[in-house]
């Protein structure tokens, strides 16, 4: 197609039928996508704005937004804040959010992961790598709802049904992507998980060449976990990371 992340359960297959919000100010390459996506049976609506996009998650609350280029320069990013921020009641919590966009710098992809992305994309995309990213988020989606009992960890307590994190009976606020990455860890806590695993499993990259991306998250998870107490995410120089 062209056109100018502990999971201890397994996740529930995609159904299909999860509704999609698409937002993207280019019309014909929206419907592209809007057409592709309607066509595997997801009902999808195509927002041209940002207020376009939150009138329609107001209306029908999506399971996920493919959010492509606005028409102002930051306005993919405002949009993704505003959606992590919940500063609208529109926007349902913990949304998988893939950006899709022709700025695929290392610096974008960065800021846009920053922001709250959960996936990255480069236009033009081929639409069978963009259907095996929606499905992949879907599948983390629904498996995260599965999983009903707290994940404790010494004085870490990781509530996946609400995707809520506490450090001795304090609440962390986090970032989805920093959540993400606390719950790959969690999953074998002492392991050391190689940089190229995490990207892989926290971000769904192919490829693994050199990027920040993992560092950049990792070091904020640990600065907000040690502000609560204790030391955590251990950094294997060289290697990777681990949790304790």
């Amino acid at each position: 197609m062209s056109a100018q992340s502990i999971a201890v359960s397994q996740p529930a297959a995609s159904t299909g039928r999860e509704p999609i919000l698409v937002v993207e100010a280019d019309a014909d390459f929206g419907r592209v996508l809007v057409d592709q996506l309607a066509a595997d049976g997801h009902p999808t609506d195509l927002a041209r704005t940002a207020r376009h996009a939150e009138t329609l998650a107001s209306a029908s609350p999506p399971r996920l937004v493919v959010l492509g280029e606005l028409d102002s320069p930051r306005g993919t990013l405002d949009l993704l804040e505003a959606i992590r921020g919940h500063h609208a009641e529109a926007w349902p919590q913990n949304l998988p959010v893939i950006v899709l966009s022709s700025r695929t710098t290392e610096p974008d992809m960065l800021r846009a992961f920053e922001a709250g992305a959960d996936d990255f994309i480069s236009r033009p995309a081929r639409y069978l790598e963009l259907r095996a990213r929606v499905r992949a988020l879907l599948r983390r989606a629904a498996g995260g709802t599965q999983q009903t009992r707290p994940l404790q960890i010494g004085p870490l307590t990781i509530d996946t049904a609400a995707h809520a994190v506490s450090l001795a009976g304090k609440h962390l606020e986090l970032r989805r992507q920093e959540y993400e990455l606390l719950l790959f860890l969690a999953s074998d806590p002492r392991r050391v998980f190689h940089k190229h695993e995490l990207l892989k499993g926290v971000w769904g990259y192919r490829s693994t060449g050199a990027t920040r991306t993992v560092d950049s998250h990792a070091s904020r998870l640990r600065r907000k976990l040690d502000a609560a107490g204790g030391r955590w995410v251990i950094n294997e120089w060289g290697v990777g990371y681990r949790l304790i």
